[in-house]
Formats: structure tokens, sequence, C-alpha cells
């Protein structure tokens, strides 16, 4: 596994005021971070943000992205991860899952498909529709200022038809048995073309590649789509040339194993995602999700770190709004991300309460406007930001599951480190619960609703259906 051991570096500068007469000093204090390479002890109490540069604002442009970046600090962002910033393929760009912008006759609607991110036709220029690069270095250097890393979606399967490689490079692709450069087998993503990484030259290419995005803007890592259709020797190899520049944080769309072990500091719980979508149709054993995590147990090491999300752009688009999928059940799902081990995502648009699918291939853009959902997600921010016990990196806290007396329905966990304690208990069932847990005792305090109690073990706690309760522990 990968570990760094780099202090992260702080500088508080003080300035005074000088004394004259008849007035008193005045001190002003004011702390200045100095930017340092991502190391592991970062990942500890993060939660990461997605963004989606097209969407998030109705210019879609980094510049206005970047100006919201001091108000994710309220949500206890850490992470940033741009979807890709390249320039996107015109060549077999797709209008819809199923039809290409070129079938379309008239000019007018072909001009508003904007194409997938994931079609890159550039791998080392900046999308001009985004803004310029030093727009994206501005992005960049505002989240290194407010204590933040950015990351980097990075595209490693396939590219997109007009991509230059094609014409300089032909070998860099698959062929089909006529010869014929094809689009990943086994998908409907015809408008990219497969690359080939039985040719170790591609590997060379790749790399130095991504090698140039952190020696021009200071990325701070990438997010690596689809990387279990990518050979893991190749991504052992690249992250080995890439950390000699420096550390780096590095994410896996996928859940195999193997990529943890030298490449990847974190992948996603796509397991625990569609797990926690069946949590909420109320006819779910809760046994189920715990042998679940019974499995993670055996299947990863103790420094592997899983992303928990109940909605990305994939999700978002074609799977469904959180609403749609979860109901009223959303922010009980969203407190459960955050309280099992790992890292909790945030997707544009979803800390504004969003209940509609973003469009794929055109231009739409999020809400705006502060809820319910917005303060759940400050509270929760704080709680893992703060509370050693939420810790969910490379050095996580304990995860403890508490016996209940009703183990089928309730879901109750006390995680732990460095003295602090939260118990998370949550009715995962559609009747109303009364019910008494096991180990749970002390001076409690609600962390979401506010308010203390004396609590012993023997006492009850009433549940609504899908209702929760997150209790931190006076010391």
């Amino acid at each position: 596994m990968k570990k760094y051991i780099l202090g992260l570096l702080a500088i508080t500068a003080l300035f005074a005021c000088k004394e004259e007469v008849k007035e008193e000093t005045v001190v002003e204090e004011v702390e200045v971070k100095k930017y340092s390479p991502i190391q592991d002890k970062d990942l500890e109490n993060a939660v990461i943000y997605e963004a989606n540069i097209r969407q998030y604002s109705p210019e879609g442009t980094f510049n206005e992205f970047t100006k919201d970046i001091p108000e994710l600090k309220e949500l206890g962002v850490k992470v940033i991860w741009l979807m890709p910033v390249f320039p996107i393929s015109e060549k077999n760009r797709k209008a819809k899952a199923d039809l290409m912008v070129e079938d379309i006759k008239d000019p007018k609607e072909r001009e508003k498909y904007l194409g997938s991110y994931y079609a890159v036709a550039d791998y080392e220029e900046v999308n001009p529709d985004l803004g310029t690069p030093d727009d994206l270095k501005n992005l960049i250097k505002t989240a290194h200022d407010n204590g933040m890393y950015v990351i980097l979606d990075w595209v490693a399967n396939h590219t997109g038809w007009d991509n230059r490689w094609i014409k300089e490079y032909p070998d860099f692709f698959t062929k089909d048995k006529n010869g014929k450069m094809m689009h990943p087998e086994g998908t409907d993503w015809t408008d990219t073309a497969d690359l080939n990484y039985s040719n170790k030259d591609m590997w060379t290419y790749m790399t130095q590649a991504m090698e140039s995005w952190i020696e021009r803007y200071d990325v701070d890592g990438f997010r690596c789509d689809v990387a279990h259709e990518v050979p893991t020797e190749f991504w052992n190899y690249a992250t080995k040339e890439l950390e000699d520049r420096k550390p780096l944080f590095m994410l896996a769309e996928s859940e195999k194993k193997d990529l943890f072990k030298e490449a990847f500091d974190m992948g996603y719980n796509w397991e625990g995602h569609h797990l926690m979508n069946e949590l909420t149709k109320g006819d779910f054993d809760v046994k189920e999700w715990d042998n679940y995590m019974e499995r993670n147990e055996k299947n990863y090491e103790k420094d592997d770190i899983l992303m928990n999300f109940i909605t990305n752009h994939d999700e978002n688009s074609w799977n469904g709004s959180v609403k749609e999928r979860m109901g009223s059940k959303a922010n009980t799902m969203l407190t459960f991300s955050y309280m099992i081990p790992g890292m909790p995502l945030i997707y544009s648009g979803q800390e504004y309460g969003m209940d509609y699918r973003l469009k794929f291939f055109e231009k739409d853009t999020i809400p705006k406007t502060k809820g319910e959902t917005w303060d759940l997600m400050k509270k929760l921010g704080e709680l893992k930001n703060n509370n050693a016990a939420l810790n969910g990196g490379k050095n996580p806290a304990s995860y403890t599951r508490l016996e209940t007396s009703n183990d089928n329905s309730i879901y109750a966990i006390k995680r732990e480190k460095n003295g602090d304690v939260i118990y998370y208990i949550v009715n995962l069932s559609t009747e109303r619960e009364k019910v008494k847990v096991k180990g749970l005792s002390g001076r409690i305090t609600d962390a979401i609703r506010g308010g203390s109690v004396d609590f012993n073990e023997g006492d009850f706690l009433d549940f609504p259906p899908y209702g929760y309760r997150i209790f931190t522990v006076e010391k």
C-alpha cells in the first residue's frame, strides 16, 4: 500500500500595529496555510466533491465554480474531483445514448449537443467551453489556498474519434478482425475508440500526458475512469512514474481488489451503493448489509479506502435522481454514507437537494438554493472533519456492529478513535420501532438535532420509519 510520511506545513503570521499615543495596541492574527502535497493523514477526515463544471452554473465555466470553492469548505470538502476538462471529440459525437449528432438533420438542433465528457479529443489541452488554461490554474490555486486538493478525471481506456493519436499513432488502438479501429467491446460507447494496452509504447505516452498536468497545473491526483478495464500493470507503472514528481491521491472507478495494492488509494463502493438503494425499499433484511461489511473486512486491507455515495454523474443521468431512487429516505441514506467507513462523495447539485436528472450530452444547470440538504451536509461535514470517530482513510476509526432488540430492522454501529466515539442508529423499515441498543450508555449528545441526555443501556429509543440518530459521547 502507498505510504507517505510528509509533514503538512502551516505558517501563522502575526501582524501588530504600532502603538500610538492614547491608542491601544491592536494585534491581528492571520493564519496562512502553505500548500503541501497530499498525504495520508489528509484523507482521514475528508469529504470529496465531484465538480461537473459544464452543469455547475448557467455559464458552465471554471471561473463560476471557483467563486464557490470557499463555500464548499462549509460542507467539509477537502478533495475536489474535476470531471474531464479536455476538448470533446466532434466525430461520432452523441446526442443521446442511441443517437449520433451527425444523424440529426436540423443544424440548429445539432448545435445544442456538446458530447460526452469522456470522448477525449486531446489529453493535454483544456476544453475552451469551460475556460482558459489560466482559469483552470486559478481554480486549482484557489482550492489549494482553501486547504483542498484537486484531482483530474482521467480517461485512459479510450479516446474520442478525432483524438490526434488516431492519426499519429494508429497502433495505439484496438482493431477488429478486419483491421479497423473499434469502440470498447461490449459497450455502447460508439463515440469512443478503444486503446490497445498490449502496445507498451502507448503506456509511455499516456503516462507522459498525465505527468504534464502535474507539471503545468499542479493537480494532486487522478480519478481514473473504468480503471478495471485498463491493465493493473499499467496503473502500477504509471503511478510509480507520476509519484516521482509528488505524492498523489489516486481514485479508481472500480472495486477491483488488486488495483489497491500499488496504484490506488481509493475505489468506488459500487456494491454498497446498490445495497443502499435496496435499503430504501422497506423489504430489505439489514443482516444482508452486515454480511456485506463482513465481506469487505475479508476482501480489503485496512488501508484500502472506499468512496461512499448515493449519487454521482452516472447514477444521476442514467439511473435517476436521488429523489427518484430513494424518495423521502434520501437524507437517511446520506447520513448512512457518512457514518460507515470510507470517504463520502458529494455530486454537483446534490448539496442543493437537486431532484432531477442532469442532461448528459447537452447543457443543463444545477439548482443553487440552500435548504435542508445543505444544512444536513454542513453538520455531517463538520462531524467528518472534526471527530476522529469518523476517520475513514488509511488509518480508519474502528467499526463495531451493535446488538439491538431488532437487528432485522435496526442498524446500529459504534465508531471510535483517539477517545472520540460516535453511535449511529437507524431504523431501516417501514414500521415504527422502539428498540434497545446494547452498549449505548453515558452522557450522549444528538449531533444533528442537538440536546444531551444521560442514557442507560436498558433505555428505549423510539424511531419512525427510516428515522436515524447520531450520538456523540462526552469524554
